[in-house]
């Protein structure tokens, strides 16, 4: 690998300045997305390999970040178990058949690996055109987060139906986030087998959750995937939005990396966490769209926080946001590697 500042940060190695990625780092604040977006539909781009490696390739070659990130969805699982989703502008995603009975968790199949076969073809292709250069990440959604979305039948504020579920019918909720994290190990596995360099699981919606909640419902089910990874020499990214909170929880499932929100002092999260777990994060991304004098600013305030501390990868607290100017994306990226300990 032609630069393993990464991977060498992910696994708490001295590195000579923190390694940069953002999430969706790839999407709507680049104008070259939207020349691909407006000729095809969200999931096209996805199952399409050449396209997903098109849009996987955009930061590599506009960017030049440190890793690059597979261009799919966290709700591709879902989709694969038997759920009929689509993406509507300006709504989201959608599942046209919510699961909310026992009879409806039956029905969902886990034995489903054939139908995301397009994501392993897509690391390829992917794998093909980075040509040494710089890490692969994967990811898949965690399984609270999909189950929220099947549950609801799409996004939510308030996570009523979801949370209903867990509070009246546990032993309901356990049967379906069982078979999600089958699929979600067997998926991530999958992704590894392809090619991919790192993995990062996505709890997007854990803030929802209440600390005994995210106990029951979310770790529990993390820790089960990580433990079913083949992961020698690759190294395994959590995150969640409640990762300030709940990093003590996190850490104990063995991720290499707790990738952590805005909420937090880094190095604080950092000081508290088990040695060799590295840190992920956590600028608030609303910072860029602020003048590029502040945006230098608070990079610099967050390296300096974190001087002479090994496993600190570079990253925003949540992902960027879609009008974000690219410009600043772009200096933001070039602060962060302008900057030497």
């Amino acid at each position: 690998m032609e630069n393993n500042l990464f991977l060498d940060a992910a696994f708490s190695k001295q590195t000579e300045r923190p390694p940069v990625w953002m999430m969706r780092q790839a999407g709507r604040f680049m104008p070259e997305y939207w020349e691909i977006k407006n000729k095809y539909s969200f999931l096209e781009m996805c199952k399409t390999p050449e396209i997903a490696a098109d849009v996987t390739m955009l930061p590599v070659n506009l960017l030049d970040i440190d890793a690059a990130i597979l261009f799919c969805d966290i709700l591709v699982t879902g989709e694969a178990m038997g759920g009929d989703l689509s993406f509507t502008q300006g709504i989201g995603p959608k599942f046209a058949n919510p699961v909310r009975t026992v009879k409806d968790i039956e029905n969902l199949n886990v034995d489903c690996l054939g139908e995301l076969q397009y994501v392993a073809d897509a690391i390829k292709v992917i794998q093909q055109r980075l040509n040494n250069k710089i890490p692969l990440i994967g990811f898949a959604g965690a399984p609270f987060t999909v189950m929220s979305y099947l549950v609801e039948g799409g996004s939510s504020k308030d996570f009523k139906l979801t949370k209903l579920m867990l509070h009246n019918e546990p032993e309901m909720a356990h049967q379906l986030l069982a078979k999600i994290a089958k699929v979600t190990a067997a998926y991530l596995n999958l992704q590894i087998e392809a090619g991919v360099n790192a993995v990062q699981i996505f709890d997007s919606w854990a803030l929802a959750l209440s600390w005994n909640d995210y106990q029951e419902f979310s770790h529990r089910y993390i820790q089960e995937i990580i433990a079913n990874l083949n992961r020698k020499d690759i190294p395994v990214i959590s995150f969640c939005k409640g990762s300030s909170v709940f990093a003590p929880i996190m850490a104990e499932a063995k991720p290499d990396v707790v990738s952590v929100d805005w909420n937090a002092d880094l190095l604080n999260i950092k000081n508290a966490l088990p040695k060799g777990i590295a840190v992920q994060g956590n600028l608030d991304p609303h910072i860029l769209y602020a003048n590029k004098p502040v945006i230098k600013k608070e990079i610099h305030r967050l390296f300096e926080r974190m001087r002479g501390t090994d496993g600190f990868i570079f990253n925003l607290g949540h992902g960027i946001m879609p009008d974000i100017p690219f410009d600043n994306v772009k200096y933001a990226i070039e602060v962060v590697k302008e900057f030497r300990y």
